[in-house]
Order: C-alpha cells, then sequence, then structure tokens
C-alpha cells in the first residue's frame, strides 16, 4: 500500500506534517487569492464571485458579463457574500449552502472541512479552528512536529455573532444563535441560543416548525452578558 502524503493525512484527520511543500504551495496560494480579494479597490459581486471560486478551486466558466451592474450582480443569487478581509489556510475546505454571509474579519483554520449551510450569517471577526496539536510538547515539537484537525459544521439558517471563536470538531444545529464573543467547544443543538465562554445553553428558539414555543421580540446580543452575569435565563 503506498504511504499516504501529508495533504492526504490532513483531509483524514491523522497526525501530518504542515510544512510539507505541498501543503506549503497550498496554503501560499490561498493566502495570494484572499490578498486579491481583500485589496480589491471595488469588489463588485463578479469579482467577489470569481475569487471565491478560486479559493474553491473552482473551474466553472463564468457567465458573460452583462453591461448592466445589478444585471450582472443576479446572475449571482446564491453564492456567499464575503466582506474582506478574510483568512484562511486553504480555502477548498470551506463549503457553503446558498445565500451565506460572512462579515468581515473572519479567519478560517481549515485544515479539515468547515461546513456552513444555506441562508447562515455570519458576524465580524469570527474564528472556525479545526487544527489542534499534541499536548504532549516532546510530541508537538513546534514547527517540526505533527499536528491533526476536527471537522466543524454549521447548519442551516444559524445566526453567529460577532468575535465567536468554533474550536475543532464542533457542529451547530440548524437554527442556532451563537452569541457574541462566544467560545464554542461543544456541539450546539438546533434551534438553541448560547452565550460565554465556554458557551453554553441559554434557551431554545422559537421557530414556525414548533407552535409549541412562545414567540416574541428576540432578545438583543447585547443584553446576553448582563443576563449570564446574574444568573437569569432569557
Amino acid at each position: 500500500m503506498a504511504q499516504l502524503t501529508e495533504k492526504e493525512k490532513m483531509l483524514k484527520g491523522e497526525l501530518y506534517y504542515a510544512f510539507s511543500p505541498e501543503l506549503i504551495r497550498e496554503r501560499n496560494y490561498c493566502a495570494r487569492v484572499c490578498n486579491r480579494l481583500n485589496n480589491e479597490p471595488e469588489l463588485t459581486r463578479r469579482l467577489m464571485v470569481k475569487h471565491w471560486r478560486n479559493l474553491q478551486l473552482d473551474d466553472t466558466p463564468m457567465p458573460p458579463e452583462l453591461p448592466d451592474q445589478e444585471a450582472d450582480d443576479a446572475q449571482f443569487p446564491d453564492e456567499p457574500w464575503i466582506t474582506p478581509p478574510v483568512r484562511m489556510d486553504y480555502g477548498y475546505n470551506v463549503k457553503c449552502g446558498k445565500n451565506v454571509y460572512f462579515n468581515f474579519g473572519c479567519t478560517f483554520i481549515d485544515g479539515r472541512l468547515i461546513t456552513f449551510g444555506s441562508r447562515t450569517l455570519v458576524g465580524p471577526n469570527v474564528s472556525f479552528y479545526t487544527g489542534s496539536h499534541p499536548t504532549d510538547p516532546v510530541i508537538r515539537n513546534g514547527t517540526n512536529g505533527p499536528e491533526f484537525g476536527k471537522e466543524i459544521h454549521i447548519g442551516e439558517d444559524c445566526w453567529i455573532g460577532g468575535n465567536v471563536i468554533i474550536l475543532p470538531g464542533v457542529t451547530v444545529g440548524d437554527g442556532a444563535i451563537l452569541g457574541a464573543g462566544s467560545v464554542v467547544t461543544k456541539n450546539v443543538p438546533s434551534f438553541h441560543m448560547v452565550a460565554g465562554n465556554p458557551a453554553r445553553i441559554i434557551k431554545e428558539l422559537p421557530r414556525s416548525s414548533n407552535p409549541d414555543l412562545k414567540t416574541g421580540a428576540e432578545v438583543p446580543m447585547a443584553d446576553m452578558a448582563e443576563k449570564l452575569e446574574d444568573g437569569s435565563r432569557f
């Protein structure tokens, strides 16, 4: 049996060496594409989609450009919206459904897959970390040691507040809300709100598919910290 490459080990979640020539080349390519995206003087919808597809290694031909800007924008109704700057390690491991939005300053350590369900909204300065390292410093061994990763999966219709950090192996269920500044270390059930460091469940969320839950005004994210401090529930 042929020995796995470091990239193949990375994608399988095994220990791998990140400073192999192949992975260095791929990170450098991703950095160049991110730099172009981040420094466009006028980031049109067409340019945004073009850079996104380059990050995805997607060679699907772009539709012919239309002279009317709005009409041309309308040719890309489902691809993600990205407000720069954005940082990724590889780019091709970030997969999105339809109508996903990333606000500015998002970071993706995407040695493993990071998926987003349709209509999910991501606030500014949110970080998704699939990467991890051995806890034994002798094995960890700085840049000469191995690392590994665990996938992150975000469901459909989620809302992730600003400055949230999502750690390796986390799955967030459909319709969940992650309060601003949360550090998410464990899975989040569908249609639940979490907040805090580490994030904990605040309440179950109303939805049209569950008439047993009361509907009403949403609690602003800015109020979450105060609620957490006094121990009350929303």
